[in-house]
């Protein structure tokens, strides 16, 4: 499901960034609740969050969902 390769990727992009999910969070200014949830694929996240996201994370929407890199 997009959802969930959505919140897989992102998990592992921000873990490279070193932060916990509540820092990111901050950094971006989102709830770290809806943050981990989004983490875990269980919310169809509107593209303005998705834009925040790769913002925050230093990538593109495409690298974003670059599906292939997951780990």
């Amino acid at each position: 499901m997009i959802t969930e390769d959505l919140g897989k990727r992102i998990r592992e992009l921000r873990q490279k960034t070193g932060l916990s999910q509540e820092k990111f969070a901050l950094k971006i200014g989102m709830d770290r609740t809806y943050f981990a949830s989004v983490e875990a694929g269980r919310w169809n996240i509107a593209i303005c969050n998705i834009k925040k996201i790769s913002d925050g994370l230093g990538v593109t929407l495409s690298e974003l969902f670059d599906f292939d890199e997951l780990q």
